[in-house]
């Protein structure tokens, strides 16, 4: 059964996120989102709990992040994802800006909540769709969110893995160092090579990631689609070819 790259995705994610209590999603995050239904879908015993933080169906937060940072901080947050303009090999996260602080050559929105929910969530998934050297650098030009910290700070969260268009990267938090894992169908060990521009573990011989079982294509499309339709409609037009969704509720805006 054939399937889009999204689908590739957010079945790899499905998988990282496993059987926890309570995953959140923050904005602009359609293939998370989707990863996070998924796994709930497909656990079959209503975990985990879903926030999606755009949609009024699938998030209690009534008070927006500050309500979500104060979840994250009593530990009831087990999957958060992150994703930024530069992301090293040490899991360093860049949402402010490239070049000269003083004098960027790029601005980026900001870092907003992200280095306290990468201290405090025990299971952050990086996730980049641009796998290039200008996305993942030696070495990010401001540290928005730290990967590793001093064995001396308590920080019960931190990154887990790194998954890309092109393949999945796991981290080991010890080391402060990220290991490849497997390698997505049409794309090879070299190709990532050549993309990445900072260096990582591997063993001599890199899988490749397992394609969506045909059963869980059609719990994607035909259970989570349509539930994901109320917060990115256009996302789900364009990949399930969901047009409507009949939730009660207005069409949230990409």
């Amino acid at each position: 059964m054939s399937f889009r790259s999204e689908e590739l995705l957010a079945d790899v994610i499905a998988g990282l996120i496993g059987d926890v209590r309570h995953v959140a999603v923050g904005n602009a995050s359609p293939i998370p989102a989707t990863a996070a239904l998924l796994a709930r879908e497909r656990n079959g015993n209503g975990r985990p709990y879903v926030s999606l933080l755009q949609s009024r169906k699938h998030n209690f937060f009534t008070d927006g992040a500050r309500e979500l940072f104060d979840c994250a901080g009593q530990g009831r947050i087990d999957v958060f994802f992150l994703s930024g303009g530069q992301i090293d090999g040490q899991g360093n996260v860049n949402l402010v800006s490239i070049g000269d602080y003083d004098h960027p050559k790029v601005r980026f929105p900001g870092s907003f909540g992200s280095a306290y929910l990468y201290y405090v969530v025990p299971k952050v998934i990086l996730f980049r769709t641009e796998h290039s050297r200008r996305t993942l650098v030696p070495k990010v030009d401001f540290i928005s969110a730290p990967g590793g910290n001093d064995e001396n700070v308590f920080r019960p969260g931190g990154p887990i893995a790194l998954i890309t268009n092109r393949c999945l990267f796991s981290y080991d938090r010890a080391r402060k160092r990220f290991r490849l894992q497997s390698v997505h169908p049409g794309h090879t060990v070299e190709e990532v090579m050549e993309n990445t521009g900072f260096d990582f573990d591997r063993h001599d011989a890199v899988p490749e990631t397992p394609a969506p079982s045909p059963s869980t294509l059609k719990l994607m499309r035909e259970t989570v689609a349509p539930q994901l339709a109320e917060v990115y409609p256009q996302f789900a037009a364009q990949v399930f070819g969901v047009k409507s969704v009949q939730t009660g509720f207005p069409l949230a805006r990409e």
